[in-house]
């Protein structure tokens, strides 16, 4: 039986199922909204609970948070926030700003709202952790993306302020920048690309696992670098 509960968004994207898995072996009891249920995603492990919620919004976020603090015996003790998402398009002055918020909404909203339901059921369970994920982009910018960069940088600043002003109740907030994701999508897109020197999903989810465990207790408002050799 799971003594402890985390819930990681966007568990079923390129990065969310390795995530998964890494805390399923771990002995986490692990609690995965999805918007819309997906043909074969019924629970594979246990430990494993799958609920429909939408994230962007603050009744689903919130939905999504009772369900993995629920269980007295495993208390809420880890929020994983995966769910986000690229798009690339001109430059800023080419940039139409529907396109630039979509790209707020999608990294930083769900991060927001599902960190801000949580807080509660962490400080009183006694603290526990928040693991972000923001991007490289955020600390080195390329062109074209404006959007996506300015957003992933917000999710990194919001989770320096959580890791600011809940430090002395015992919850932490850290976040990981990836570089490129080994991932199918991203292979796809990129088919001529030298993939050996992409990061691989459970690379990433190591590294986000040991952020959420008490083995890191003495790290908060980290900004940790998983590049690979990208």
């Amino acid at each position: 039986m799971a003594e402890r509960s985390v819930l990681v968004t966007g568990g079923t994207g390129g990065l969310g199922g390795a995530v998964v898995t890494a805390f399923v072996e771990a002995g986490w009891r692990v609690v995965v909204p999805e918007r819309q249920p997906r043909p074969g995603s019924d629970p594979a492990a246990d430990g494993l609970v799958r609920l429909s919620a939408d994230l962007s919004d603050p009744a689903g976020a919130a939905r999504a948070v009772e369900a993995a603090a629920g269980e007295p015996a495993a208390p809420l003790r880890a929020v994983v926030n995966l769910v986000g998402g690229y798009a690339s398009g001109g430059l800023v002055h080419e940039t139409p700003i529907e396109e630039f918020e979509r790209m707020l909404t999608l990294n930083l909203r769900p991060t927001y709202l599902v960190t801000q339901a949580a807080l509660p059921h962490l400080v009183a369970a006694g603290g526990g952790a928040v693991v972000c994920v923001s991007a490289r982009a955020a600390v080195a910018p390329f062109p074209g993306a404006a959007g996506y960069v300015t957003a992933k940088a917000a999710v990194l600043a919001f989770a320096n302020a959580v890791a600011v002003e809940y430090r002395s109740r015992n919850v932490r907030c850290n976040t990981v920048l990836p570089s490129v994701i080994d991932s199918p999508a991203n292979r796809a897109a990129q088919p001529d690309a030298d993939h050996s020197r992409w990061v691989a999903p459970a690379e990433i989810a190591t590294v986000i696992r040991f952020l959420a465990s008490t083995e890191s207790a003495p790290t908060s408002g980290a900004t940790v670098p998983v590049y690979g050799r990208a």
